[in-house]
């Protein structure tokens, strides 16, 4: 079979070919290491491979009876989950030499379905910023154009999938780190409602209340893979979203917080899909809701609450580095940390002098939380930007560095978001949209997802990237 055919599937359907013998898990891992090696030049995805142990356990899988639902499939595991003898240094210079002992539950959930990981991808440093950069593995860059970003923390999950080298990835979502990356990279991801999925075995690993705003979930090119990748990540069942009748759903199409305006083609994107979703069936309304536009100050309130230990001692791996000496470093050229680490350190020393305000977002959150809940009931979905515009330039998204207000507020609610690849603008670069429901009800998104998919025609293959 062709490898090119077979880099366009979806894990579900390499894992039916592997189970009917039609092709061979070596010949499917041998594709998308093939295209990994022609493309990660260029994109800087994978930061480490695994591609001679990938090959000899797609030979075991050939040799033996299928295990698992995902028996002799490749994917990708993002960089800050640990996965036994892989590097774990969540982009942290302090954490370069750091190699896991043991897998994270969710990859070693993945690995017991049967699926072959073929290394680990790239993220933003600690694992809080919208571009995939750090000290210790430099920059992606993204597939459609390298000139432009591939959004984090989960980037180079976002790249990789994307370029056709792996049917889908690991990813996690604290505030947009799943859904950003397949928006800029135009594939499904899904951060799925709080608890859905457990988050044991990533670093940095959040505080008790942190832990409410976190998601693992999957990226990947094709929706059918999302319900599947999900089961196996949570270790149950999920309401089966083939019951959901969108002739009978509620569509609430919000095109703008208010305070961050939004590209052209992602509002005339966003408005095809309530039409598409009206002509199936489903209503459609267009709400106001003033509280949005402070959806930057709601997560970082939310999050900070009962927080003990600072970003600064993130960065310094558990000893607080010294921020103003750091950004005076960077300066000169001789810092261990990016500009977007040390504002968000800067910041967090603001809003500390600022209690009042904190506490005033919080209680906002809170009401704004009931409120969507009321709103969207059992069977309402919110269409809602991914971002503010399709993939920007390297360096970019820090002006204004806000703009992710669209992802971040969405876990602070914690509530199921899909992020629908929508096809391409003019120049050629993503487009997309979130679709989110009240908590518990991802099989609406998924859903709705699956629908969308059929048709917009969901991901677009990039065009070949080549490789240096």
């Amino acid at each position: 079979m062709n490898p090119g055919y077979l880099r366009t599937l979806s894990a579900q359907r390499l894992a039916a070919l592997v189970r009917d013998r039609a092709v061979t898990s070596r010949a499917i891992v041998e594709a998308h290491i093939a295209q990994a090696r022609a493309v990660n030049g260029t994109l800087n995805a994978i930061v480490e491979d695994r591609y001679a142990a990938a090959l000899e356990e797609a030979d075991r899988a050939d040799a033996t009876d299928p295990q698992g639902p995902l028996h002799g499939v490749p994917c990708t595991i993002k960089e800050s989950f640990a996965f036994a003898g892989m590097p774990w240094s969540a982009g942290l210079t302090r954490r370069r030499e750091v190699r896991a002992t043991e897998d994270a539950v969710t990859v070693g959930r993945l690995r017991a379905a049967g699926a072959i990981p073929l290394g680990v991808t790239n993220v933003s440093e600690a694992c809080m910023w919208l571009e995939s950069n750090n000290p210790v593995y430099g920059r992606s860059r993204n597939p459609y154009d390298p000139s432009r970003i591939v959004g984090g923390s989960s980037g180079g999950e976002g790249a990789i999938v994307a370029s056709g080298a792996s049917p889908f990835g690991l990813g996690s979502d604290v505030g947009g780190s799943i859904r950003l990356p397949a928006f800029f990279n135009g594939v499904f991801g899904h951060k799925g409602s709080s608890g859905l999925v457990p988050n044991e075995g990533q670093h940095p690993e959040p505080d008790a209340n942190g832990q409410r705003f976190l998601s693992t979930g999957p990226l990947c090119r094709r929706a059918e893979d999302l319900v599947p990748l999900l089961e196996i990540l949570r270790g149950g069942a999920l309401p089966d979203p083939a019951t959901v009748r969108l002739d009978e759903l509620v569509v609430y199409d919000v095109p703008e917080d208010g305070v961050t305006p939004v590209h052209p083609a992602l509002r005339r994107a966003q408005h095809d899909v309530a039409e598409a979703l009206r002509a199936a069936g489903a209503e459609i309304r267009r709400p106001q809701i003033p509280a949005l536009r402070h959806g930057i100050e709601i997560w970082s309130a939310m999050m900070s609450e009962g927080n003990t230990k600072t970003f600064a001692e993130v960065l310094g791996a558990g000893e607080a580095i010294p921020v103003g000496r750091e950004l005076l470093r960077l300066l000169v050229g001789r810092s261990d940390h990016t500009i977007p680490a040390l504002g968000l350190a800067v910041l967090e020393k603001v809003a500390d002098a600022m209690p009042g305000r904190v506490a005033q977002m919080r209680a906002l959150g809170d009401e704004l939380r009931e409120e969507l809940t009321a709103l969207l009931g059992d069977g309402g979905v919110m269409l809602y930007p991914t971002y503010a515009e399709p993939a920007p330039r390297h360096g970019m998204p820090l002006l204004p560095p806000t703009r992710w207000a669209y992802t971040a507020l969405i876990n602070a609610m914690e509530l199921p978001a899909t992020q629908v690849p929508l096809g391409l603008d003019a120049r050629g670069l993503p487009l997309g949209v979130q679709v989110i429901a009240r908590h518990g009800n991802d099989a609406l998104t998924l859903a709705t997802a699956l629908h969308l998919e059929r048709v917009f025609g969901g991901w677009v293959p990039p065009k070949a990237v080549a490789g240096r």
